[in-house]
């Protein structure tokens, strides 16, 4: 009986465990939904309806409702104009008649209801800037140079829009996220709804398997995340063990010498690092150690303390004396790739971490 009971015990521990790593794993991975309402809204920023019309077809397939895509359209109007957010519901309608004569039942889904934000212009405001807030990272977003702008995004955008309860937060964030992917000229507008996305409820994975899939199936039409994806060099994985010392993401990827075998090691490592629009390490010091950089992809800076940034392109390479404290990342509207190895001086070798490079320190950069 005892070894009946401990064999019970013991099946439904590694059945628990394998149901807690099952919805980890599910945690990490977007749904078909997610990923056609990112199609969709990634064809509708394009304004290509032909490819629309079979994208909407398998969204409303892959469970997307209706009003779901209505909403996200009319979201997309305060990213891509209500040219293409008209033309792409007018599709939708299309799409829908065609669907019902062929005897096709779609989900309408939650009936869309006005929300009582509406009625009340302080509160939109108020809750558009918490909104807001949220999406930057914590801190109160201000566009000083255009009041008239901050007002729109504040009120209209994070608070009119963002009321509407046929999409929660992370998908909204999807859906800009692919719509941004599918213009040219707007890197750094990407990079920053890339970190909101996570900051509203996703994770790093999810949108790193978005970019991934958007790049995929080409409908990725930034101008560098597609090539930095697909280039010579590789991406690697996002670099989550150092995340706390970024700001921005950034993807790390071990790179080893092809002439030696699986077991051989290397007399130093390399790893290229690649930083996302606007990314940057903190300010760091290195002990025991020079670091060399390689640039090999993309713009960015370096930047020694009491001395000036220096911008950096394919070819360059830094030699970062040991002791020198210093930072290095993206310029604002470039992806940036460098090989990183060090030269050790001295047996023990160690990575001092330091303040963040503020938001003012890298913009004064650029002027």
């Amino acid at each position: 009986m005892i070894k009946y009971i401990l064999t019970l015990v013991w099946a439904l521990t590694i059945t628990s465990a394998y149901a807690q790593t099952s919805d980890i794993m599910k945690k990490n991975i977007l749904t078909q939904r997610q990923l056609s309402l990112a199609e969709c809204a990634s064809l509708e920023a394009q304004g290509d309806m032909v490819r629309l019309d079979a994208a909407l077809s398998k969204a409303l397939d892959n469970g997307v409702s209706v009003n779901e895509l209505k909403e996200a359209f009319s979201q997309l109007y305060a990213y891509t104009g209500f040219p293409r957010s008209l033309n792409a519901l007018n599709r939708l309608k299309n799409v829908l008649d065609d669907r019902k004569h062929k005897g096709i039942c779609d989900n309408e889904g939650k009936p869309w209801t006005k929300p009582a934000l509406w009625n009340d212009a302080s509160e939109a405001l108020k809750r558009g800037t918490e909104v807001q807030s949220r999406l930057v990272g914590g801190r109160e977003y201000k566009y000083d140079f255009c009041p008239q702008e901050d007002y729109y995004l504040k009120s209209h955008l994070f608070g009119d829009i963002f009321a509407g309860d046929q999409l929660s937060e992370a998908d909204r964030e999807i859906v800009t996220v692919a719509a941004l992917s599918g213009m040219k000229g707007v890197d750094a507008q990407l990079a920053s709804h890339k970190r909101g996305a996570v900051a509203m409820g996703n994770t790093a994975e999810q949108v790193e398997q978005l970019c991934n899939y958007l790049s995929e199936n080409g409908l990725s039409q930034s101008d560098n995340a597609a090539d930095v994806c697909h280039g010579d060099w590789p991406k690697g994985s996002p670099n989550t063990h150092f995340a706390q010392y970024f700001t921005g993401n950034s993807y790390l990827a071990p790179i080893k010498p092809k002439n030696l075998s699986a077991e051989e090691q290397s007399v130093q490592s390399y790893s290229n690092v690649t930083f996302e629009p606007g990314c940057r390490n903190n300010w760091h010091i290195h002990h025991g150690a020079h670091q060399i950089l390689i640039c090999v992809s993309g713009k960015g800076w370096y930047q020694e303390w009491g001395k000036p940034a220096i911008p950096l392109q394919p070819g360059d390479i830094i030699d970062i004396p040991e002791g020198v404290k210093h930072w290095h990342g993206a310029q604002r509207e470039s992806w940036f790739q460098h090989i990183a190895t060090h030269v050790k001086t001295s047996d023990k070798g160690s990575n001092e971490w330091l303040e963040e490079v503020s938001d003012e320190e890298y913009h004064n950069i650029h002027q």
